[in-house]
């Protein structure tokens, strides 16, 4: 499947009522400018200058690093960036979801970390015949129990793939999410699935540092004590002789915590080779206020961070209208909880134009604060002696952007000037 041969209409959010039916890869044959008033708003848009620059960065952190980066696809469930990461050097793509690997298949993404435990025995029964149908399969899931290997093996001797599941043992700590919490059951899982050859296979250790409890940006010692016991499991694993191949993967590395995995997990001795791979994805797009926080601390801890040219920046925005001004110091914009992330920080407002009279966006200054959001309207506080008025456009900037992604069944790929020249199909 071919995403630009995807069928846009005036069903899909974001394209104007009078528009026809066309292929998503002939937007940009359309002309249409989002502060021309082309498009109505709101609409979510990704500046492909910065898509291009965050992708360089990481791309050159990963490698001055020596590690994999294999980028979370939950961010963003377009398969167009999908493509775009795999083109610009990722190792593969991580999911979560039958859906998720289901979508990713579909549009021939050939390796695929899923970074959760597979026990759905319909989805454990796809992967199965994906493994036999596709030779060029290579797929990896996760384990941090016997009963999960006993039912994934269970399960997969129905159906007797031609090649095993390839496992990692999953580690955690108290308090936290999925994972063994202990040397001891680390073994004893890793043990299990080594008997479930040829189902099985114990290819490496995962775990993913970002839900460590008692963590924080600027005292991360609880991620480095996790990331220790990580590779003590490892390390146990080996001296057992369980991995089952040559190469030993170890995976971790969320978005706010990625300089400080692949600084840790780099140089150590294991007598056989191993692949680091981390699997952040926020960094596509970043954001303007959650990511911020985390790369500005990335900078300040790490000196092979700093030592990369550029930056991470917000490639994700979202442009309303203002529709009322009931208040002097109130402004209501065409756009709410239905079109926006709010999980984390409110969105926050970034630069307006008047249409007709700029030609340009203009960056607002302080005093312009999103106080609060319904489903389809944003309430924005403002300096009484502004001109705002209604019809003016306005700029939002997001915060934590796998949830405005997921609001989306399009986002728009936008120039520096606002020219719509890409379409982001989403399958969320």
């Amino acid at each position: 499947m071919q995403v630009n041969d995807i069928v846009l209409d005036h069903r899909t959010k974001g394209i104007p009522g009078l528009s026809g039916p066309f292929a998503a890869g002939h937007i940009a044959t359309k002309g249409w400018n989002v502060l021309r008033g082309d498009m109505p708003l709101p609409l979510a848009v990704l500046k492909e200058s910065v898509l291009a620059n965050n992708a360089k960065w990481i791309a050159d952190f990963a490698s001055a690093a020596g590690v994999s980066l294999c980028p979370h696809g939950k961010t963003t469930m377009s398969p167009e960036i999908f493509r775009r990461q795999l083109a610009g050097g990722a190792w593969g793509i991580t999911l979560s979801t039958a859906h998720q690997v289901q979508v990713a298949r579909d549009f021939s993404v050939n390796r695929i970390l899923l970074a959760n435990q597979l026990v759905d025995p319909t989805f454990i029964d796809y992967i199965s015949a994906e493994l036999t149908r596709d030779p060029t399969f290579d797929f990896y899931c996760l384990v941090d129990s016997v009963a999960g290997v006993n039912l994934l093996r269970d399960r997969l001797a129905g159906s007797r793939p031609v090649r095993p599941v390839q496992v990692l043992i999953e580690v955690g700590m108290r308090g936290g999410r999925t994972g063994c919490r202990s040397i001891e059951q680390v073994l004893e899982v890793a043990r299990a699935a080594k008997g479930s050859s040829p189902l099985l296979t114990v290819r490496g250790v995962e775990g993913f540092e970002g839900v460590v409890p008692h963590s924080a940006i600027e005292d991360p010692q609880p991620v480095r004590d996790f990331l220790d016991f990580m590779t003590r499991a490892a390390r146990a694993i080996q001296n057992e002789n369980l991995f089952s191949a040559d190469e030993i993967i170890l995976s971790a590395g969320g978005s706010a915590y990625f300089d400080i995995v692949a600084d840790h997990l780099r140089g150590l001795e294991f007598g056989r080779p191993y692949r680091v791979v981390l699997r952040s994805g926020c960094y596509v797009s970043h954001d303007s206020d959650m990511y911020v926080t985390y790369f500005d601390a990335i900078e300040r801890r790490s000196s092979l961070a700093r030592s990369v040219p550029g930056r991470l920046s917000a490639a994700l925005e979202l442009l309303a209208y203002v529709q009322s001004r009931p208040e002097a110091d109130l402004v209501l914009l065409t756009a709410g909880k239905r079109d926006c992330s709010y999980d984390h920080h409110l969105p926050t407002p970034l630069a307006t134009m008047r249409p007709g009279r700029d030609k340009a966006l203009s960056r607002l200054g302080s005093g312009f604060v999103v106080t609060t959001l319904n489903d389809q309207h944003a309430f924005m506080r403002v300096p009484v002696e502004s001109d705002i008025a209604v019809g003016d456009i306005v700029a939002l900037g997001v915060s934590h952007p796998c949830t405005t992604f997921d609001k989306w069944d399009v986002v728009y790929g936008i120039d520096d000037e606002y020219n719509v020249v890409s379409a982001f199909k989403t399958y969320f």
